[in-house]
């Protein structure tokens, strides 16, 4: 991602979730992709599950295409198949989700991605997970603000969480991003970037929404 003096935002192509149903089922990921790039996002997250989440690879290479901006391949990726499959598709980044794996695994699916020069994003909920990550190896570690098993989003869990990030890390604040003031306080918690969907999915211009998300950062 970018350094500089505003917060990154990784702006999200997704048509539908499980908590919410249709979001934009006519979405079209080379018009959006580029409304992105537009707007002056650092890089892209794309949904491939198609189950629960109506996506495709095919939605990763046309808004990858479009954008011509780094893309994270968003999905629920659980063996090392799935990390090499990102890699083949064209992404520049995988989404590992702490509690979907174990230690062994985790550590094992960084290192894969590190090999296949992808970034590792790691995903904690938690305090206990964010030290699993940590302990595997992780440099770029999310905090998801939705319970996983409730959909419930906590708007403030990350900024609980800001401070339990050791030096070294970049930390990335997901889910409940719903415009300027969420970006603001993301930001003076120590964030560096915010993974924003369905906010920027319902804007009638993403280019304008992903601007003023893109925040002064602390001096």
């Amino acid at each position: 991602m970018q350094a500089g003096k505003r917060l990154n935002v990784i702006a999200e192509v997704k048509r539908r979730s499980p908590s919410k149903g249709d979001i934009r089922s006519d979405l079209d990921p080379r018009s959006l992709g580029r409304d992105y790039a537009d707007g002056g996002a650092a890089c892209l997250s794309v949904l491939t599950d198609e189950p629960h989440f109506g996506g495709s690879i095919a939605d990763l290479v046309a808004a990858r295409d479009a954008s011509g901006l780094p893309v994270l391949r968003k999905d629920f990726l659980v063996d090392e198949r799935d990390v090499i499959d990102a890699c083949l598709m064209g992404a520049d980044a995988a989404l590992l989700i702490v509690a979907a794996l174990t230690d062994d695994e985790l550590c094992h699916m960084i290192q894969l991605a590190s090999r296949l020069r992808l970034a590792a994003l790691v995903e904690v909920h938690d305090a206990t997970e964010l030290s699993r990550a940590v302990s595997a190896g992780a440099t770029l570690i999310g905090v998801n603000q939705r319970d996983l098993h409730t959909f419930n989003v906590d708007s403030r869990r990350a900024e609980h969480l800001a401070e339990s990030f050791p030096a070294g890390t970049t930390a990335v604040a997901e889910s409940g991003i719903t415009g300027e003031t969420d970006a603001q306080r993301c930001a003076a918690a120590g964030y560096r970037a915010i993974l924003v969907g369905e906010y920027l999915v319902r804007h009638e211009y993403p280019r304008g929404a992903i601007d003023e998300l893109r925040v002064a950062l602390p001096s």
